[in-house]
């Protein structure tokens, strides 16, 4: 027996599972009112991501290279190569662009900590 502070009961959370169903199955939106989806980005926008972890067109500086893998790292990731930070950032949810960075390092190298790690995004090493 479940005790907890839910707000709905079981059979309310079933109805709503049902009703996610079609849209969890297409891959795309199921309204018939298109002015409920969301807007696609257009042609001319401006690039919005720069490298692993820049924003608005800037280059990925050290700073926000190391802020952005402590976010989904900690002290026992280290040492590490970078296959092992790669699984260890996917298994935490980390952006898709900063997993392809770190998998994207030489496979011989060994970083001891986020520092190191962060300087070789960033191209300080």
């Amino acid at each position: 027996m479940q005790r907890g502070s839910d707000r709905l009961s079981f059979h309310h959370d079933d109805e709503m599972k049902h009703e996610l169903q079609g849209l969890l199955r297409s891959g795309h939106p199921t309204r018939v009112a298109e002015w409920h989806d969301p807007e696609p980005a257009a042609d001319d926008d401006p690039e919005v991501f720069s490298g692993p972890v820049g924003g608005l067109g800037a280059p990925a500086s050290l700073e926000r290279t190391r802020l952005e893998l402590a976010r989904h790292l900690t002290r026992s990731a280290f040492p590490a190569k970078p296959g092992e930070v790669a699984r260890t950032l996917r298994r935490s949810n980390a952006p898709g662009g900063l997993i392809d960075a770190v998998a994207g390092l030489p496979h011989g190298a060994r970083y001891d900590n986020l520092q190191q790690l962060a300087e070789a995004l960033a191209g300080g090493a």
